[in-house]
């Protein structure tokens, strides 16, 4: 056995499973309709092979902040707030906690999750823990890349999907002291809280309480409730409001 603790911790993390929970992107990929066409421009080819000076391919790459899986920092809803840039690699490492309402959101595609939805998974489960990653399972990443599906308009033109509701999120934050939290859905909130207030109450409870989320996850249907942990890892561009993400679980 080698001496090097750490080569032999990652050994033993390698037997458990990494799942992937970010969606791939490219120039198809759906974003927010607020955000101008254009946007988006991948891949782009601006060294090409057969130079003399250099044989290599070099490419740019444009896209919005809240483009596919992101992470959204306080200062995308919250002026003045944090960016990008105040977190260090120690903020984006986390007991991942996944509550479970893919049944109740296919039976109702506007459900909100209660705390008694937490409450119920605590009793099965434990507290959730300090410093959690608390995400929302609804089983809604299934629908990407369809923009109409993944938002549910109906044929009234309304949105109809899953989230958040503020006390469940006032529950996790002031009570269980979590750090982050996270849906597979295009906004926090659920389409009938946001529609009730006419704004993205929940989103922007989470920013101003300078907390961090992730949107549009994938596979938390794959990872265990609790034991696990998740890793978001993002470019390190200064002054982002928020920026697609690379994120995992480890999960027995």
């Amino acid at each position: 056995m080698s001496d090097y603790k750490l080569w032999e911790a990652l050994k033993q993390a390698k037997n458990y499973q990494w799942i992937e929970l970010s969606h791939s992107l490219n120039n198809d990929s759906p974003y927010w309709s607020g955000i101008p066409e254009g946007s988006v421009e991948l891949a782009k080819t601006v060294w090409d092979w057969g130079k003399p000076e250099l044989e290599c391919l070099i490419q740019t790459f444009k896209f919005p902040g809240q483009f596919g899986t992101h992470i959204d920092f306080p200062g995308h809803f919250a002026k003045g707030k944090d960016l990008s840039e105040k977190y260090d690699v120690h903020d984006l490492i986390f007991p991942l906690v996944v509550i479970d309402i893919s049944r109740q959101a296919s039976e109702n595609p506007r459900y909100a999750v209660t705390v008694d939805d937490i409450k119920a998974y605590e009793a099965q489960y434990g507290d959730i823990p300090d410093g959690a990653f608390v995400a929302l399972r609804s089983d809604w990443y299934k629908k990407w890349p369809d923009i109409d599906a993944v938002s549910g308009i109906d044929s009234e033109g309304r949105e109809n999907a899953p989230g958040w509701s503020l006390e469940a999120l006032e529950y996790i934050y002031k009570v269980r002291n979590a750090a982050a939290n996270g849906h597979e859905t295009l906004d926090t909130d659920s389409s009938a809280v946001a529609e009730e207030h006419e704004d993205l109450i929940c989103e922007r409870y989470v920013l101003e309480n300078e907390k961090l989320q992730v949107e549009l996850l994938k596979n938390l249907d794959k990872v265990k409730p609790a034991g696990s942990i998740i890793i978001v890892s993002y470019p390190r561009i200064e002054g982002a409001t928020g920026l697609p993400a690379r994120v995992w679980a480890i999960t027995e």
